[in-house]
C-alpha cells in the first residue's frame, strides 16, 4: 500500500514538473503582466514592511477571534479542565505580549 502511495506521488510530481514547465523564449510570458497591457514602471518595487506588519496584527486577531470564542462558550458550560484554563490564559498573555511589542515598535502608528 506505501508503495503505491510512493509511486502514485512521484507519479503526480513528474506530471506536474513536464506540463509546468513553460518556454523562457517568449517575451510576453515572461512578462509581469500578462493582460496585453505594457508595463507602467518596474514590477521590482519595494513593498513596505508596515503593510507585513498590519497583516501579521491581523492574523494575530483573527486566530484569537476563533480561539477565544470556543474558548468563552466552554467556559460558560464549565467544559474546560484546569490544565486547558492554564493553556487558555498563556495564549492570551502571548496575544497581549505581541500587542505591546507591536505598540513599543510603532507599528501602529501610521506615518505618511
Amino acid at each position: 500500500m506505501s508503495l503505491m502511495v510512493i509511486v502514485l506521488s512521484v507519479l503526480i510530481l513528474v506530471v506536474g514538473l513536464v506540463m509546468g514547465f513553460r518556454s523562457s523564449n517568449n517575451s510576453e510570458l515572461s512578462s509581469p503582466f500578462e493582460c496585453g497591457f505594457d508595463p507602467m514602471g518596474s514590477s521590482r518595487v519595494g513593498f513596505s514592511l508596515r503593510f507585513f506588519m498590519i497583516l501579521v496584527l491581523f492574523v494575530i486577531f483573527d486566530f484569537e477571534t476563533v480561539l477565544v470564542i470556543p474558548s468563552a462558550i466552554w467556559l460558560s458550560e464549565g467544559m474546560v479542565s484546569n490544565w486547558s484554563l492554564l493553556g487558555f490564559v498563556s495564549f492570551l498573555t502571548m496575544l497581549f505580549l505581541g500587542i505591546f511589542f507591536e505598540m513599543k515598535e510603532g507599528v501602529l502608528q501610521w506615518k505618511g
